[in-house]
């Protein structure tokens, strides 16, 4: 899927384990084809954070994308979660500034890679 989860590369126990442990996860078909996804992870009880979200190229611009997110939202809402957050893609910030995320003042986002 556009650069995740390949069945060349990807170990499908990893798979499986990162859909299970997701507290949400969105798949978008069309006639059958997997053409985009999205997941959320939260502790359940304050936070919440949607990652992983794509939608393959042929797809793009059809509202997938947004609708993807919507539906993760509304889901992390209607289990009390009211703060969601998510890292931007370079360049993709416009995108989900247009579905109401905003870019959150002197913050920067951070990674550990072991």
């Amino acid at each position: 899927m556009e650069g995740w989860w390949s069945q060349e590369t990807d170990d499908p126990q990893m798979v499986a384990a990162i859909v299970a442990g997701s507290h949400c996860f969105i798949l978008a078909t069309e006639n059958g084809e997997a053409v985009g996804m999205g997941r959320a992870l939260s502790d359940g009880a304050s936070d919440a954070y949607i990652q992983d979200v794509t939608v393959k190229k042929p797809f793009r611009g059809k509202g997938i994308g947004t609708r993807i997110i919507q539906l993760l939202s509304d889901r992390l809402n209607n289990d009390g979660l009211e703060w969601i957050g998510l890292i931007a893609e370079r360049n993709s910030h416009t995108f989900y500034e247009r579905i109401g995320f905003n870019i959150m003042p002197n913050s920067l986002p951070m990674l550990k890679i072991k």
